[in-house]
C-alpha cells in the first residue's frame, strides 16, 4: 500500500478499502459526537452502535439518513452503556469504543477491570496522537500526552511497539522512531531513563518491532529537522524525518499535543493497549478531530 501522510489520504484509503468498522459509541447524547459519527458513516467506513441514547440519535435526521448501518444496544445510564459496550467487545461484536457524553474516568474504570475489563494482561495502556502541521510533509505519531506520567523502561518498549505497528499499517515499511529528550546526551544522573534509550535502539536493529529504525536521545528540533541535524553536526539515522517521537513523559506529551492544536494543527488521537482501539475525546476536541480519531481507530483494526 502507499505510505500514508495525510488525514485526507488515510481516509481515501479507508474508503478504498470497503470495510466498515463496528464502532461501539458510548452514551451518545451530545451533539459533537453524533456529528463525528455522522461524517464517518457518510464516508462509510464504519457501522455504528449506539449504546444507550437511542431516542436522542433517532431524533438527529443526519445520522439516520444512514439506518441501514446504525444500531441501538439498550442502556439505562452512561456507566450501563460502557460496561455493555466492553462486554460486546467480550463477545466479538465491537473493533472500535468510543466515549460520547461519559465522564473518563469512569470509561476507563470499566475498560480497565482485572475481571471484567478490555486490557490483556500483560498489556500496557497508552495513548497515540496524530497530527498534522504545517511545514512537515506528512503525519507525526507522538506518544503520550494523556495516560502515562512517567513511563517505565517496559512501558516505554511497549509504546515503540505500538507505535511501530500503527506506522506499519499505514504503509510506512521503516518506521523512524524518535526517542525524545530535551538534549541528544543521555544523563544518567538527572534523567537515567535516559541510559534505557540504548537498550531499545539495539531491540530496534534486532528486529524486537519489526523493520524500524529508532534512535535517541534526540530533542524535538533534531527528531523532525534535517537542518537542526546539520547545524548540530549530529549523525543520527533518523535523518530528521521522524515518523513518530516517543515523548520522555506526559507532560512533554501534552504540551506538544496542546501546541500543535493551537498553531492551527489537525490531530486525531486514541488509547491502545486494550483488545481494540479506545477513541476518547475531549470535551474540547474539535469535531475534526473525533471525526479524524475515528479514522485513525478504524486504521489500527484492520488487519
Amino acid at each position: 500500500m502507499e505510505i500514508i501522510k495525510s488525514f485526507e489520504s488515510m481516509l481515501n484509503h479507508l474508503v478504498q478499502q470497503g470495510k466498515r468498522n463496528r464502532v461501539a459509541v458510548v452514551w451518545a447524547a451530545d451533539y459533537n459526537s453524533q456529528v463525528s459519527v455522522q461524517r464517518a458513516l457518510e464516508a462509510g467506513f464504519i457501522d455504528a452502535i449506539f449504546v444507550g441514547c437511542q431516542k436522542e440519535v433517532e431524533q438527529n435526521e443526519d445520522v439516520m439518513r444512514f439506518a441501514d448501518h446504525v444500531f441501538f444496544e439498550d442502556a439505562t445510564d452512561a456507566d450501563h452503556a460502557a460496561r455493555r459496550a466492553v462486554e460486546m467487545v467480550h463477545e466479538g461484536k465491537v473493533d472500535v469504543l468510543m466515549k460520547g457524553l461519559i465522564n473518563t474516568d469512569n470509561l476507563l474504570h470499566v475498560v480497565l477491570n482485572k475481571e471484567t475489563g478490555i486490557l490483556p494482561r500483560g498489556r500496557v495502556l497508552t495513548h497515540i496522537t496524530a497530527a498534522m502541521m504545517p511545514g512537515y510533509d506528512k503525519l507525526l505519531f507522538f506518544t503520550d500526552s494523556a495516560v502515562i506520567p512517567y513511563p517505565t523502561h517496559e512501558q516505554r518498549i511497549e509504546q515503540v511497539r505500538y507505535m511501530t505497528d500503527l506506522c506499519h499499517k499505514m504503509g510506512i515499511e521503516e518506521p523512524r522512531i524518535a526517542l525524545n529528550h530535551c538534549t541528544e546526551k543521555p544523563n544518567e544522573k538527572y534523567f537515567p531513563f535516559t541510559l534505557g534509550y540504548r537498550d531499545i535502539i539495539e531491540m530496534g536493529k534486532q528486529g524486537e518491532f519489526g523493520p524500524c529504525i529508532i534512535d535517541g536521545p534526540l530533542d524535538l528540533k533534531t527528531s523532525i529537522s534535517p537542518e537542526s541535524l546539520r547545524i548540530k553536526g549530529i549523525d543520527s539515522p533518523i535523518g530528521g524525518q521522524a515518523d513518530a517521537v516517543v515523548f520522555p513523559d506526559i507532560e512533554a506529551g501534552n504540551v506538544f499535543y496542546k501546541a500543535v492544536t493551537f498553531f492551527h494543527g489537525e490531530t486525531a488521537g486514541m488509547l491502545v493497549g486494550p483488545t481494540v482501539p479506545v477513541v476518547l475525546p475531549s470535551r474540547a476536541d474539535s469535531k475534526a478531530c473525533k471525526f479524524n480519531s475515528l479514522a485513525l481507530a478504524s486504521m489500527m483494526s484492520n488487519q
